[in-house]
């Protein structure tokens, strides 16, 4: 410790307000004196000089954690705490939405005698409805014709609208902005002022078809539904937000590596916004697999007919075949529940990774 004190050079003497020259005063050092008077600092061990170190560099990174713990474990201390009126709040708003669907599979298990008494269970469960739909109806075909429309449509909005996100986000040209603001605003025009323009578009292409006679008809009835739902400005806003919380420099060095523009799109960019994918598609499905208005205007023939518009013609004016009804919807529901449970957990990622900043 000495021999540290003495390779040290000396210090300059101090001066004061005046000018004056003194030397300085070493009583008050919280060290021992080496020689000369001066405070020596005792070597610090170089393993809680490591270990110092290695604290410290950790310490942001275990800060946000501790603090994203602390965070999640005072909302579940909250949610776990929270008042029984909220729970009971919770308890009716799912009654309502849960009751009127247990009330349709029920009926549908129900005969002719007993859909108007207010049992939730049948007294006499019969299958006799479904078999009616399946069997005396043309529902099979209708369920044909929504899966197909809906999955076609699905397919074509997710790579045409994840295509021009994609576009629109990473890549620079003139009117841009121009033809970004153009796209969201047929967001603001209703579904009923098109109508007409469709419905003309149609007859003057000939592609409405009073009767079904061969591929080609069948092809000319999907057609005819499908083309107004093939892209949405819904999906290119979604799909270009996306995109551009995607860096710039993994595509750069995509470009490096020799990739192609495509590739850029299809290799790193689609794999990286999965979960918002997902989402749009499942919005699709349901939006198509939904779709009453114009399937009604422009299907003629009964074998082009979609699920929803089928089923409202279970209704007339001499009466409502209500076992029909209740039948053919509680079947409807099954691809719209099957949809759901394969992208569930990616609608939640999704979710999850619109609170994050990239």
């Amino acid at each position: 410790m000495n021999t540290r004190a003495e390779n040290l050079p000396p210090l300059p003497p101090s001066r004061n307000g005046k000018g004056e020259t003194k030397e300085r005063d070493f009583s008050l050092s919280p060290f021992p004196r080496g020689e000369g008077g001066r405070g020596v600092r005792p070597p610090r061990p170089l393993l809680a000089t490591a270990a110092t170190a290695a604290t410290t560099a950790v310490t942001p990174r275990t800060r946000a954690r501790a603090s994203a713990e602390t965070a999640t474990g005072s909302r579940k201390r909250n949610w776990l705490g929270a008042p029984w009126w909220l729970y009971l709040l919770l308890l009716l708003g799912g009654l309502c939405m849960i009751v009127p669907f247990l009330w349709m599979l029920s009926t549908s298990f129900k005969p002719n005698p007993e859909i108007y008494t207010t049992n939730l269970i049948p007294q006499h469960p019969t299958f006799g409805n479904y078999t009616n739909v399946l069997r005396r109806t043309h529902f099979p075909r209708w369920f044909l014709n929504s899966l197909l429309i809906a999955l076609l449509t699905t397919l074509s909005v997710a790579f045409f609208d994840s295509l021009a996100g994609y576009v629109l986000a990473k890549y620079t040209f003139p009117g841009k902005r121009a033809i970004f603001i153009l796209i969201l605003s047929t967001l603001m025009v209703p579904t009923e002022m098109l109508v007409l323009p469709w419905y003309l578009m149609s007859v003057n292409n000939h592609w409405v078809r009073g009767d079904v006679n061969s591929v080609g008809d069948y092809f000319a009835g999907y057609w005819c539904i499908m083309f107004p739902g093939l892209m949405s400005g819904f999906g290119v806003f979604l799909m270009r937000q996306f995109f551009e919380s995607i860096p710039d420099d993994l595509f750069d060095a995509a470009r490096i590596d020799g990739v192609g523009e495509f590739g850029l799109y299809w290799r790193i960019g689609m794999p990286s916004v999965r979960p918002a994918l997902a989402a749009l598609c499942i919005f699709t499905f349901l939006g198509n697999w939904n779709a009453f208005l114009w399937p009604l205007i422009i299907t003629n023939a009964d074998k082009l007919r979609t699920v929803p518009v089928g089923i409202a013609f279970f209704s007339s004016d001499v009466g409502s075949a209500y076992d029909l009804i209740m039948a053919s919807a509680s079947l409807a529901t099954l691809p719209v529940v099957i949809v759901f449970a394969i992208f569930q957990r990616q609608i939640i990622r999704g979710i999850a990774l619109t609170g994050l900043k990239s």
